[in-house]
């Protein structure tokens, strides 16, 4: 599959794919639109955006798989570290469902 550049999306304040000019990551949108179902309308409507912003980091999203995929285990891995590292009282462990 081609992997397709777009101007919408940028790298330059995030360490991930984000819409340009703003802090919403393609990442973000994709969970709300295709994960938890919110309207694409509704999602640049609570951000400010374009829908063909919201539309456009989607299809970004689809057309860069490996890297949307080295993004999510990247977090992943910094969530787990952050987590491991907050001192708890004893017998106290996170919620991991």
């Amino acid at each position: 599959m081609a992997e397709r550049e777009t101007r919408r999306i940028a790298r330059d304040r995030m360490d991930e794919p984000h819409i340009s000019g703003h802090r919403v990551s393609v990442r973000q949108v994709y969970a709300l639109v295709e994960e938890r179902g919110v309207n694409p309308e509704t999602v640049a409507d609570r951000y400010d955006l374009d829908v063909a912003d919201i539309y456009h980091a989607l299809a970004y999203y689809h057309d860069h798989p490996r890297e949307m995929s080295r993004v999510e285990a990247e977090r992943d891995e910094l969530f787990e570290a952050v987590r491991d590292s907050i001192d708890r009282p004893d017998g106290v462990e996170p919620d991991t469902a």
